[in-house]
């Protein structure tokens, strides 16, 4: 069925829609007989139409998040000065050097504290910075080397960046993801969530991310999986907190959105290696230059208000209480 699904409708559509598929057959054979049973059919059938027709992301409607089991191994509240060199440097880009990122440039330039929160601007610079000349100028920043888990709970709590053409990340990377070997245990990239919607803020379907995983490298033998789209419910997440996170255990990845469930998967193997963490924004495109909507984040030239900003409140780290080797 996903071959199909994906022929006619994307990769990501096509995926969300078998979740769906599958959520409906399970109530349909093994629910209890009955009109609940059947008003909850009748309402994955309304989302499997949404997302079919409208691309709507699903609600996050699985399991609460236990944080009994945990205990907080690391954060950092972003209460300094400055960012703190001890813990992030930026990601792949070193010192006062610029990097071309998709369809833009990274520069630290971008990167502060401000009001207790990390900020992580998105904008263009007609002068250019570190070295690098005009365009759209983010970063991303990253703990390797700083700080690596294996297995836990990883949540962030942040604002989006009110901008088409570009999207915010919370994600987890080892050096291992690179190997590709056809599995995803030596190393995985974890996208805790990526938010590629603002562009249907217009008709009110922006407050929506997706979440998956990476292994293989990113070459012709990379592999991965979505788990879909969801809506982020309540408070306008572009203007107000939410948080989002994963749990990684050595059986499965399952993803968050204020402490709801959205999705799992164990697809590839589950990275049995300790990973950093990483946050950024990133411009559609390639080469240095915002070419459109290759990312399904719409046109960049869109936008009215600059700069976007990504505003993180805290990242936290925690380990099981009584899982051994994790850590």
């Amino acid at each position: 069925m996903y071959q199909l699904l994906s022929g006619i409708f994307g990769k990501r559509q096509a995926w969300t829609m078998g979740m769906l598929f599958d959520r409906l057959k399970t109530l349909l054979l093994t629910g209890p007989a009955g009109m609940k049973t059947l008003l909850a059919a009748a309402l994955v059938v309304a989302q499997i139409l949404g997302v079919m027709f409208f691309d709507l992301g699903m609600k996050p409607s699985g399991q609460t998040l236990d944080m009994d089991k945990f205990t907080l191994a690391w954060s950092d509240e972003f209460n300094g000065a400055q960012i703190d060199p001890s813990v992030w440097d930026g990601h792949y880009v070193y010192g006062d050097k610029a990097e071309i990122r998709n369809g833009g440039y990274w520069h630290r330039s971008m990167a502060f504290i401000r009001d207790g929160s990390l900020v992580i601007q998105a904008k263009y610079l007609d002068e250019g910075a570190g070295g690098k000349g005009p365009g759209y100028y983010s970063y991303g920043i990253d703990t390797r080397g700083r700080y690596e888990q294996r297995y836990g709970y990883f949540e962030v709590r942040c604002i989006f960046p009110a901008a088409q053409g570009l999207w915010s990340a919370f994600w987890m990377l080892n050096d291992q993801t690179y190997n590709a070997d056809g599995s995803g245990t030596d190393g995985t990239e974890v996208d805790v969530f990526e938010s590629t919607f603002y562009k249907d803020d217009w008709w009110g379907a922006s407050n929506a991310l997706v979440s998956g995983i990476v292994f293989d490298g990113y070459g012709p033998e990379s592999k991965g999986a979505t788990i879909g789209k969801y809506r982020i419910g309540g408070a306008d997440p572009y203007k107000e907190f939410h948080t989002y996170g994963v749990e990684w255990s050595p059986q499965e990845y399952i993803f968050y959105i204020d402490g709801v469930e959205t999705g799992r998967t164990s697809y590839g193997g589950v990275s049995q290696n300790p990973e950093w963490l990483i946050l950024s924004i990133e411009v559609s495109g390639k080469d240095g230059i915002a070419n459109g909507d290759n990312h399904g984040t719409g046109y960049i030239e869109k936008n009215t208000r600059w700069p976007a900003e990504f505003i993180v409140d805290y990242v936290r780290a925690y380990q099981y209480k009584d899982l051994p080797g994790s850590g």
